[in-house]
């Protein structure tokens, strides 16, 4: 594809601090695990951060911390990738499905309270698109009925819920550094929560339970024998990726801007499309656009699988819009579930390509191509440039 749907942002700094962890000689969890959990949590504005293997695990060892388990349900997002649904199951409980705003993507109270019940023990909050929810609101459902909440803020990195970093309000919050997201370590994630003891536990459950890491062990003038507190599991970050982290930490708030500016010249050319809708700031809060989304209109002149179709024949890579996991095969069975919000948003939107590198004329092709499908004329871009 001549434009893919995402890039990272990463080069010759992100090469060189790797390079650096490699010639240290410690490359596994490690003082560069520690040092980007202590930034990474510092850029949210809370007390801990706790870095593992990827979100998914993050979510995995919340729920668990949480004493989520067999019996309980677990309020989820249909309209979400399949790993936050997944770590309901992880832990023996059962994921319910719950619609979500049109606007925003995301959970509400409103589409949340229906699905409650006496075995509700958790929600699990997406952040969908780096668009924050909100959990303010969320808190206010949940708390009073004894139910956790667990910001699932896999794209939001950087993102803002009324005037502070998405994920800072959270008892729990896990973040993703996959490609697709905005800082990325190739593969990882990040656990932040305000609770000491809380995260001292989380980081034992991503050590096979161990009381003592590797780490420790290694700078200590004394032999340290280990103890397995609890059965834990692999989640650990190595080094390697810390490393390559702390460099695109530093990089976030340019990645951000640069995001914005591309989001707003979409949403400016693409509004002469009628009826078709975009992603957009929530009025609480602002995304970081890590991911552009559009909805077609229901009368729209070409369906979304051919306008990916038109999108490819030109070289752009663009991608269905959010997964809605309650219709794939691991749920079948399951339900049934009302979701009318979501089974429209998953069939009717697609995903356009943003990344920082993105050039103007390349964004120009990107517009021309639905423009010709969606528009009478086919013209939009005349005023673009």
């Amino acid at each position: 594809m001549t434009i893919p749907v995402m890039r990272p942002w990463i080069g010759a700094e992100e090469a060189a601090a790797a390079a650096a962890t490699v010639e240290s000689g410690w490359v596994a969890q490690g003082p560069r695990v520690a040092e980007f959990e202590r930034a990474f949590a510092a850029s949210i504005g809370v007390g801990h951060g706790v870095a593992v293997s990827s979100c998914t695990a993050a979510l995995h060892l919340a729920l668990l911390a949480a004493g989520i388990g067999p019996g309980d349900e677990v309020v989820v997002p249909s309209l979400s990738f399949i790993a936050t649904a997944n770590a309901a199951r992880y832990v023996g409980a059962r994921p319910v499905f719950a619609d979500v705003d049109a606007v925003t993507l995301n959970l509400t109270p409103e589409t949340v309270e229906p699905v409650l019940t006496d075995r509700t023990r958790a929600v699990i909050l997406v952040d969908q698109c780096g668009v924050p929810a909100d959990l303010d609101a969320m808190r206010k459902l949940c708390d009073a009925r004894g139910i956790v909440v667990v910001e699932d803020a896999a794209c939001a990195a950087g993102a803002e819920y009324r005037g502070r970093p998405a994920g800072a309000g959270a008892d729990v919050a896990a973040f993703s550094f996959h490609p697709r997201k905005l800082l990325t370590t190739g593969e990882g994630g990040m656990i932040v929560t305000p609770d000491g003891e809380l995260a001292a536990r989380l980081r034992r459950l991503r050590e096979h339970g161990m009381d003592a890491s590797a780490a420790q062990r290694h700078v200590s003038r004394q032999p340290v024998i280990e103890h397995y507190l609890e059965t834990g599991y692999n989640y650990r970050m190595t080094d390697i990726q810390a490393a390559v982290g702390l460099v695109q930490l530093g990089k976030l708030p340019t990645l951000i801007a640069r995001r914005r500016q591309l989001a707003a010249r979409y949403q400016r050319l693409l509004a002469r499309i009628p009826g078709l809708r975009m992603i957009g700031d929530p009025e609480y809060g602002q995304t970081n656009f890590q991911s552009f989304w559009v909805l077609l209109p229901a009368d729209a002149p070409a369906a979304r699988d051919e306008l990916l179709r038109l999108l490819a024949a030109e070289g752009i890579s663009a991608r269905r819009g959010i997964m809605a996991a309650h219709s794939e095969p691991a749920y079948a069975g399951e339900g049934p579930w009302e979701l009318p919000v979501t089974e429209r948003i998953t069939a009717g939107s697609l995903i356009l390509p943003l990344f920082h590198d993105l050039s103007l004329a390349e964004q120009d092709m990107i517009i021309d191509v639905l423009a010709g499908a969606l528009t009478t004329d086919g013209r939009l871009i005349e005023t673009s440039r």
